[in-house]
């Protein structure tokens, strides 16, 4: 019996590291990560043990950080923790245009109401500097962000499509839909298949990207690492 041929996206936060995003990679060894204030991501090149020093040059000590895709075994007080897993869904046919408000580059000076919204619903993997990964868009209502999407990893060939973010006062009015569409369909007509990733717990958004085109690829090992605790 044969293996299935690996797929660059196996291995996202790796493959981002090492390509669109090798700019932002600190490395260590055969590890590389995204810098904290960016993103609180690591990749493996592959699977296997890692050691202690590696770890502790690149994972502050109240730090956690997490892996989608391949993981290494631990040293000895570091502990990985199983998250489940994580749906990695693709489109690769354009969506249809959905009408609306008017949609804007989120710019520097729109940094404060990113991270105000990413605050209040999108908290867990937003940080400070995040907005530099890649491009992002949101619908302004009265001058306030009210719904956002951005860009996030990138690796030959993809695009991952991250922080789509309603605000609660605004749900279910179809923002969220009108700003994945605008953004798939602008990713896809650079040549590039835009992907991402997504709780299998988080049925509203799984069924949101289900009914505009993505199907999922690949169901993704998800897990963090922490050091830890001393008593």
């Amino acid at each position: 019996m044969t293996s299935r041929p690996a797929h660059i996206l196996d291995n996202p936060i790796w493959a981002s590291l090492s390509t669109r995003h090798h700019g932002f990679a600190q490395a260590a060894g055969e590890v590389l990560r995204y810098p904290a204030e960016i993103a609180p991501f690591l990749g493996v090149k592959e699977a296997g043990p890692i050691d202690s020093a590696v770890v502790t040059s690149l994972v502050g000590d109240e730090e956690t950080v997490f892996f989608v895709g391949p993981c290494p075994l631990p040293p000895s007080g570091w502990h990985v923790e199983e998250l489940g897993s994580l749906a990695q869904m693709v489109c690769d046919v354009p969506m249809a245009e959905i009408t609306g408000p008017a949609i804007v580059p989120l710019d520097e000076r729109y940094r404060p109401a990113v991270l105000g919204l990413a605050a209040l619903v999108y908290p867990h993997y937003f940080r400070l500097r995040t907005m530099e990964l890649g491009r992002y868009f949101g619908i302004l209502e009265q001058g306030r962000l009210v719904a956002m999407i951005g860009e996030r990893m990138g690796v030959p060939g993809f695009r991952e499509i991250s922080a789509v973010c309603t605000h609660p006062d605004c749900v279910g009015r179809g923002l969220a839909r009108r700003l994945l569409a605008f953004l798939t369909n602008d990713i896809l007509a650079g040549g590039e298949t835009p992907f991402l990733h997504v709780s299998p717990n988080n049925q509203r958004a799984r069924l949101l990207y289900e009914q505009n085109g993505y199907s999922t690829r690949s169901m993704i090992p998800f897990r963090s690492l922490r050091r830890e605790q001393r008593f």
